[in-house]
């Protein structure tokens, strides 16, 4: 096997194993899929050209394949995998019967905005209209997912409740010995369906951190004790969560719980913000895995992009892979947060 993956692995191209996509559009929502990568090497992709949808043009001339022919024809010389169409204005019209002569003949025509979400692993919010979530696959956690989950999420926390104790009595005397009581903190979050709880941590920071209102956290926080770094670096501040978890008002894997005045400042800025609470709050999640340590609105708007992909995808599959992300996140410590 060692032999086989060497000589594979010098002599294979890699470009062989790329989607080839030809992108009917030249406008604005084409040009963004230039600059899109895909989250995995297995998803990659190239583009093999762009073909006049009849909107503006922001593409490279040079890149835009001549119409000598159907588009049918046109994919064939070019060996297309796939055709995305990522038009401006599908009000105009598309050219439904020769997409559909080349769905007849195999090849697969996706829209942008389900494109860019397959190969991004998140939803683009720019681009995104009501009418895609409607009728667009997804949103099929089903009875059956959602009792399977909640088993797990009862078993597992009740079995790390058991192991770690011994961390947890570590880490409230830690806090007690630097900062004195309390060692938990609790505080206000908005849960499923907008349903306030009281979310449980050790505490990190100083005890009047926040006498001055409700302030975002930030990477390098002075407000942190030295205590609370470290237990923030091995996730160990989120350790009183279990309890959230056994109560139901949380999940291990869902979206990050966020305090209800920040819920309603950003929902109305943000749109669809207010979707993520669809799903049961997480201690972990896939946009913490995705994205950054977020402090500000534009990266609470980037992490929705992320936080909609996983409630539309959500299935009990899903929260194994980002379980064991997130284990690997926090062992070698590096990473999302």
């Amino acid at each position: 096997i060692a032999a086989i993956r060497y000589v594979y692995l010098h002599t294979a191209d890699a470009e062989a194993f790329r989607l080839r996509v030809l992108v009917l559009g030249t406008g604005k929502r084409a040009a963004s899929l230039i600059n899109l990568r895909a989250r995995t090497d297995q998803q990659g992709f190239t583009i093999a050209g762009f073909v006049d949808g009849g909107d503006s043009h922001q593409i490279d001339s040079n890149r835009v394949l001549k119409a000598n022919g159907p588009l049918v024809q046109i994919a064939a010389e070019h060996q297309v995998d796939e055709i995305v169409v990522a038009t401006d204005d599908r009000r105009k019209g598309l050219p439904v019967r020769e997409l559909l002569d080349c769905r007849l003949a195999g090849i697969p025509v996706t829209g942008d905005l389900s494109f860019y979400e397959r190969q991004s692993g998140k939803v683009r919010l720019d681009l995104l209209y009501p009418s895609w979530l409607i009728f667009s696959d997804g949103f099929n956690l089903g009875t059956g997912q959602r009792v399977v989950k909640r088993l797990f999420d009862v078993f597992a926390a009740s079995v790390l409740v058991v192991l770690s104790w011994p961390v947890t009595l570590i880490a409230a005397l830690a806090i007690l010995i630097e900062d004195g009581a309390p060692v938990l903190y609790r505080q206000e979050r908005s849960g499923f369906e907008g349903k306030i709880f009281k979310v449980l941590k050790f505490r990190s920071m100083c005890v009047d951190a926040e006498e001055n209102g409700a302030q975002w956290a930030e990477e390098n926080d002075t407000r942190i004790t030295k205590v609370g770094r470290v237990l923030r670096k091995y996730r160990i501040d989120e350790l009183p969560q279990l309890f959230n978890v056994l109560k139901g008002e949380m999940s291990f894997v869902g979206p990050r719980p966020e305090r209800p005045e920040f819920v309603r400042e950003l929902s109305q800025t943000i749109p669809y913000y207010r979707e993520r609470q669809c799903a049961k709050p997480g201690i972990t999640g896939w946009a913490q895995l995705c994205y950054r340590y977020g402090a500000s609105e534009d990266d609470a708007a980037e992490k929705l992009q992320y936080d909609l992909f996983y409630v539309k995808n959500s299935s009990v599959l899903f929260d194994m892979m980002i379980l064991l992300q997130t284990a690997e996140v926090v062992l070698i410590g590096e990473g999302a947060r």
